[in-house]
């Protein structure tokens, strides 16, 4: 991930001389590397863009590079627009526009014509606005002083909803067996969705798995016992069950790195000649940054991979997610949150335990699993669903807590929250868009970013927050129902 740049393309012309071309690139070049130094990646000056051509060429250059993820425009002075139509007609990137100007102050003294035919970023880059949004562009609009900490922090996380889009256009998912039957929400067009987000979705055997796993190596099982005592505590004396985990995981990954795979979905209806259902297996490959999805569910399998992509030194705390139950208490109302085996420890609180109990569905051995609480801390939860003809990202804001009661007896790893704007609502306006069952849990990415990625990839996007009412989401889905039909 680190490999991914951005480039920065500002906007003048020749009408104000040599010599004030001269500094507005030597502004743009300081500018450029004093971002670079705080941002999450680097920021590349390319050009002070000045005519119809230039624009174009480093458009072009940009579509073709794989390293830059986006490109971030700026008016020094005033650039007039229509320069900039061809290259935008053509732009393949995420676009930022970024509203600033060099000094952060007006120098009263020194403030005279020159300074004034210089410094024309204030209606430079309303000029330059304007051709986005007659072109309907889309773009992300940050508006500030550059060397001030808010707006490098949202420019650092535009970036990585910008690495997010790169990523996901690379996305393979490996599935093993097809989704749980009879399940509407798990399917999806495969097809369109490639054709909208790139993702490559294609099904492998579950009998080339257990070929593979039959071909692990015992000094390979050794290796991976040492790194599960080494990141968890062992609360279990069945090494064998856990030696069955550590095989599965080994096979699988050697399986997805083989064909260039980051996400993974299996289903416990589908374990044709395997012991168990990969738990463990499935935890650890998480916590390396792979997706997983369970019930055969892909979807939910790549979103897991994009969101781990888009934290936090690339692969943030993220996890599958499955809402449980509801707490409707007098001492609160909160969601519980866990899957059969499969939520990824970078949410946990404390170091994971390793545990093996009966699982109850699937007909196989009782597998290992990570037992954990998760951390507390403000999160989301983001579900993609497909509306038939077009997809729909649902996200919600929500606040994770320690659990407030022990539950002994349910061995899995869990996650308590309290939803907003409150739990009844919350979940009234989740089934009215249409938010699936599973989900994926992020506490490093954030609403803005996964509506930034969204808007990048042209699909819908709709946000619960603390001030969202049924009635109010029910008209904006309406009219987004309007509206996408047009499109």
């Amino acid at each position: 991930m680190a490999k991914y740049e951005f480039w920065f393309v500002v906007g003048s012309q020749f009408l104000y001389g040599p010599e004030v071309l001269e500094t507005v690139a030597a502004r743009a070049e300081e500018m450029a590397g004093k971002l670079s130094a705080v941002l999450p990646y680097p920021l590349v000056y390319k050009v002070t863009a000045k005519t119809n051509a230039e624009i174009t060429e480093v458009v072009r250059e940009a579509n073709y590079d794989n390293a830059c993820a986006g490109v971030i425009t700026w008016c020094h002075t005033f650039s007039p627009s229509k320069m900039w139509i061809n290259g935008f007609a053509n732009l393949q990137k995420p676009y930022c526009h970024l509203a600033t100007q060099y000094n952060r102050e007006i120098p009263n003294e020194a403030i005279d014509m020159d300074f004034m035919n210089l410094n024309q970023a204030a209606h430079g880059d309303r000029e330059h606005g304007f051709i986005a949004a007659r072109m309907r562009l889309a773009r992300k609009v940050i508006a500030g002083h550059w060397q001030e900490p808010s707006v490098q922090k949202r420019l650092g996380d535009w970036m990585k909803a910008a690495v997010g889009v790169a990523f996901s256009k690379k996305v393979k998912v490996m599935r093993f067996g097809d989704n749980m039957r009879e399940v509407a929400v798990t399917e999806g067009d495969k097809v369109e969705t490639q054709i909208k987000l790139g993702w490559q979705v294609n099904t492998w055997p579950v009998g080339q798995l257990v070929e593979t796993m039959d071909a692990v190596a015992e000094d390979e099982v050794n290796a991976k016992m040492a790194e599960y005592a080494e990141k968890y505590t062992f609360a279990t004396e069945d090494l064998e069950t856990v030696r069955y985990q550590a095989r599965e995981e080994i096979a699988i990954k050697k399986m997805m790195d083989a064909e260039g795979c980051v996400a993974f979905s299996n289903t416990f209806q589908d374990l044709y000649g395997m012991r168990q259902l990969p738990g463990l297996a499935s935890q650890n490959l998480m916590a390396q940054g792979y997706g997983y999805g369970g019930e055969g569910d892909w979807k939910v399998s790549a979103m897991t991979a994009i969101l781990k992509a888009m934290g936090e030194n690339g692969n943030g705390a993220s996890a599958f997610m499955e809402d449980y139950t509801y707490h409707f208490g007098a001492d609160g109302k909160y969601s519980l949150g866990a899957h059969m085996l499969e939520v990824c420890p970078s949410v946990a609180a404390d170091k994971p335990r390793i545990e093996v109990h009966p699982l109850g569905i699937g007909d196989r051995e009782a597998p290992a699993r990570l037992v954990f609480e998760g951390k507390e801390g403000d999160a989301i939860v983001v579900s993609l669903i497909d509306m038939g003809g077009r997809m729909r990202l649902i996200c919600q804001d929500i606040h994770c807590v320690k659990p407030i009661m022990p539950m002994p007896n349910l061995p899995v790893a869990r996650v308590m929250w309290q939803a907003t704007p409150d739990l009844e609502t919350g979940l009234e306006c989740w089934i009215t868009a249409g938010g699936a069952h599973h989900s994926v849990l992020s506490y490093d990415v954030t609403a803005e970013q996964m509506k930034d990625w969204a808007n990048m990839l042209g699909i819908e996007f709709v946000h619960i927050t603390k001030d969202t009412t049924v009635e109010a989401l029910e008209q904006q889905l309406f009219l987004n129902d309007l509206a996408w039909k047009l499109k």
